[in-house]
């Protein structure tokens, strides 16, 4: 029974980001109709809206932290560890772009941070490898930086929701950006990224990311 009450939250989780990602004011009657169950089968699993929403981030915060981690392993050259993992989440992240603006309705700033520490305590980990190494300059603690690289893809998602930036340019850009951050010479960032990008996988040579694509819909209990 546990076992088919898992399968339908899950199913109700897909479809509602699917109807989330189409439309950031979907109401939990919208979603319900897309699964197809009344809406007490909704509630009866997220209490509320928001409820769901969180639900949802934590989702796509847990898929951020495997694709983020299969990125930097077995990359030893620091630079390429990070272009690598923004490049990974990116791919991850922008899908979700909408529902990350949405989020922040529904999470509170500080809640983001903490569904994020994982993969800042990965970063700032890379991060302290560039600097002993003198490969990466800056003046602010290993730890800040790891924030400004989290803001960096975050500002960049929010850019791209407001038409300042072309999506199709904004994971390159937010490489780019994340290691001219640490003191790495634009042209010589711009040409590790080029470079990363032109073997079509983000992801560390010797790792593949998960799959992050919508699972199918199977049969809901009403």
């Amino acid at each position: 029974m546990a076992g088919r009450a898992d399968a339908n939250r899950r199913r109700i989780m897909d479809i509602a980001l699917a109807e989330l990602l189409r439309d950031a004011d979907a109401s939990m009657d919208q979603i319900a109709r897309a699964a197809g169950v009344v809406r007490r089968t909704v509630y009866g699993h997220f209490p509320s809206r928001d409820a769901l929403i969180v639900a949802l981030v934590d989702d796509v915060a847990e898929t951020v932290g495997t694709v983020h981690a299969a990125a930097l392993h077995g990359v030893d050259d620091p630079a390429e560890a990070l272009a690598r993992s923004v490049l990974a989440v990116w791919e991850i992240a922008d899908g979700y772009r909408l529902l990350i603006s949405l989020a922040q309705r529904s999470v509170t700033v500080e809640g983001i941070h903490r569904r994020l520490e994982p993969v800042r305590l990965e970063t700032a980990t890379v991060l302290q490898r560039g600097l002993d190494a003198g490969q990466f300059t800056s003046p602010l603690p290993v730890t800040a930086l790891a924030y400004v690289r989290e803001q960096v893809i975050l500002g960049l998602m929010q850019a791209v929701n407001e038409g300042l930036l072309a999506p199709e340019e904004a994971g390159r850009s937010a490489a780019i950006t994340a290691l001219a951050t640490l003191g790495v010479p634009v042209a010589a960032a711009t040409e590790l990224v080029a470079r990363i990008l032109a073997t079509g996988n983000a992801a560390a040579p010797d790792a593949r990311a998960s799959d992050a694509a919508v699972p199918g819909s199977g049969d809901i209990g009403v």
